[in-house]
Order: structure tokens, then sequence, then C-alpha cells
């Protein structure tokens, strides 16, 4: 280890990605203000409060700071080592989640284990922890995965476990976003084409048998083909949506005055919070916040690839899994809200309200601080 005077000290703020924290930190503050916004009215009709959903926010975003900066201190080695591990717990608690007297149903859909405020969303611990076993997998396996049939048969079972445990519950959205990026990072890991296309067609065919097996998925899809015909039934969600779409214009009818969110749009401070943003600050503040995910995704990956260079590989498959999982269902939501996907529940990363996503996503910024500020330790010769 090589030593350095005090006078030749690098100051903390040296030793993080500064365009990397100001996406975090302007992706969190607009999120902030738009999720306010489009909760105002349901809030004070249903709650008699009109900053309810600001303040559980607030305390969402508190506890994430907290736990980040616990995470911050774990070096990255010490998640290659737990993986494992991770990967048994949550496949636990997801099958917890399906007992009744563990797990409670929210809208049809028993996802949360707990109760009341302590209530966790498990899906979104499952991102997280699939992405930690996949990149100590793929350091692991990486040879296997690059020339063998069985470096990525063996983690398309544990991927079809927790996908059936997924759309037990039901959670296609997740089950969606947990096998793209499970199939991204192999690929970034080096899968022979051949084996990629043959595995993405099989997983593709997969979800999409799985879509048309329930009639409430299938009349979603059909619904998101021409949501014009049933606007007042399956349609109802999408063309609110993209009637917000077209009030916003260019610039926005103005912060705070969407008329969409006063009880037409559903779920407009969760999975359809973009359509608010359009409606408020128009086609301009669409690209701003698309630009900003842009920013933040190309700076994970930045990372990653700088961990790779200096032989820290589990590190870069971790950066690069995050990066894929941000980038995934942020499009996914942009899709959905515009019209071009499927209805699916998932929210804006770091943007809509709710408390598990929230809490994960402090956790994923916190590790990718971690490997950022290791990789400019060692770039230096201080670790």
């Amino acid at each position: 280890m090589r030593s350095y005077s005090a006078d030749q000290a690098i100051t903390p703020p040296a030793l993080y990605d500064k365009w990397f924290i100001f996406a975090v930190i302007s992706i969190a503050t607009v999120g902030l203000l738009m999720m306010t916004s489009a909760s105002i009215v349901i809030s004070d009709k249903q709650l008699h409060q009109p900053f309810y959903f600001l303040f559980k926010q607030l305390i969402f975003f508190t506890l994430g700071t907290l736990l980040g900066s616990i995470v911050l201190q774990i070096d990255t080695s010490h998640w290659e080592k737990l993986g494992g591990y991770l990967l048994v717990g949550v496949m636990l608690a997801l099958a917890l989640v399906l007992i009744p007297g563990f797990g409670h149903s929210v809208n049809g859909s028993a996802r949360w284990i707990g109760y009341g405020p302590l209530s966790f969303q498990v899906s979104e611990l499952t991102k997280f922890i699939i992405v930690i076993y996949m990149a100590g997998y793929l350091v692991r396996r990486n040879v296997e995965i690059q020339y063998q049939l069985s470096g990525f048969l063996k983690p398309m079972l544990i991927l079809g476990t927790i996908a059936v445990l997924l759309l037990k519950e039901p959670d296609f959205g997740a089950t969606v976003v947990v096998t793209a990026t499970t199939l991204g990072m192999m690929f970034l890991a080096g899968m022979r084409l051949r084996h990629f296309v043959a595995l993405f067609v099989l997983v593709i065919s997969a979800l999409c048998l799985i879509a048309i097996s329930a009639p409430y998925r299938l009349a979603r899809l059909t619904s998101f083909l021409n949501p014009w015909e049933r606007p007042f039934d399956t349609g109802y969600q999408l063309t609110q949506s993209l009637i917000a779409f077209g009030r916003g214009g260019w610039f926005g009818v103005g912060l705070g005055k969407s008329i969409q969110k006063m009880f037409y749009l559903p779920e407009a401070h969760t999975d359809f919070l973009f359509a608010v943003i359009a409606e408020e600050l128009g086609m301009v503040g669409v690209f701003i916040v698309m630009g900003l995910f842009f920013l933040l995704v190309m700076r994970i990956f930045i990372i990653g690839r700088e961990a790779q260079r200096l032989g820290q590989h589990f590190a870069g498959f971790l950066a690069y899994g995050f990066g894929l999982w941000m980038a995934i269902q942020f499009t996914v939501s942009i899709g959905v809200n515009s019209g071009l996907l499927p209805t699916k529940g998932l929210t804006l990363p770091l943007m809509s309200y709710g408390g598990s996503s929230l809490l994960v996503n402090c956790i994923v910024i916190a590790v990718l601080l971690r490997i950022d500020h290791e990789n400019r330790l060692m770039a230096l010769g201080i670790r």
C-alpha cells in the first residue's frame, strides 16, 4: 500500500463521482416535488391532510439516507460472500408473502410482508439481491458462461423459481425487470451470441405465454393496443395518461395545475407519476427527467467499467446490474405511461411514492458510491 503525507491527502468530495451524485440528487428532488404535486389532491380528500404522502416520503428518504450511510461502510467484497445466503433468504421471504398471516394483500396482490407502517414489499428487495447473486456467479463461472450451455442454465433454474414466486403474488412487472436484468448481465459477461439469442427467445416466449394465460393480463395487453376502444373499462388508465400527455404540450400547464391528478388518473403519485410530469412540465420537463436518468445510468456504467479495468470484476458486474435495473425500470415506466408498453405496476426509481422502493434504491446508490470510492482509492494506489 502506497503511503502519502497529510498535505497529499485526498479530500472526501474527490473520492466520489460528482456527476453521479448530481444526477441522484436532481432526480430525487424533482421526484419529491412532482410526487407532492401529484398526491396533494388525493391526500387531502382521503386523509384530510394535503401533505400526508410528502411527510411519509420524507421519512422514507431519511431512513434511506441513514441506511445508505451504514451500507456505504461495507466493503464491496462482503456482498460477494453473502450473495448465496441473501438469495436463500429472499426466496424464503417470497414464499412467506404467500402464506396468510405472514403476508398481506393490497389491491388484490399479496406482495407485502408485515403490517401497517412496518410492511415491506419483498419484490423490491428481490431485484437488489438477484443482482448481487448474479454478479458473484458471473465472476465464479465466467468461463462456463462464455463457452458452455450449463453456464446459463444454472442461473435460469434459480430465476425460474423466483419468477414463479413473483407471479404467485402476482407481480408480473417485477418478474420482467428481474428477468431482463439477469439476461443483460449474462450478455455483458460474454455469453455466446447464439446461446443468448436462444435464451432470449425462450424467455420472451415464456413471458408472452404467462401474459396471455391470465384474463386480467390479457385484458391489459389488448387494451394497450387500442385503449380508446374501451376508455372507461380496461383502457381507462392509459387513456387518462394519454390525455395528460396531450394537455401538457411542450411547456406544460404549470406546476400543481394538473387536472388528471384530480381522481381521473389512478395511481398518479406512484405508477403514473410520469404522466403528471408530462402534463405539468410538458415535453421540456419530460426531456429533462429523461436526461437526468440517462446521466445516472451512464455514470453507473462508467463506474462499472472502471471497476473491471482495475480488476474488480465483481464490483464491475454489480454496477452493470444496477445500471441495467435502473434503465429497464425507467424505460418500462415511460413506455407504460406513454402507451408504448402494456400497463404494468412499475414505479419511477427515486421519484415515485413508495417506502420499499425508495429504501432499496437508497441502498443501491450507497453500494454504487462505495464501488466508485474503492475504484478511486485503488487508482490512486491508496487501497
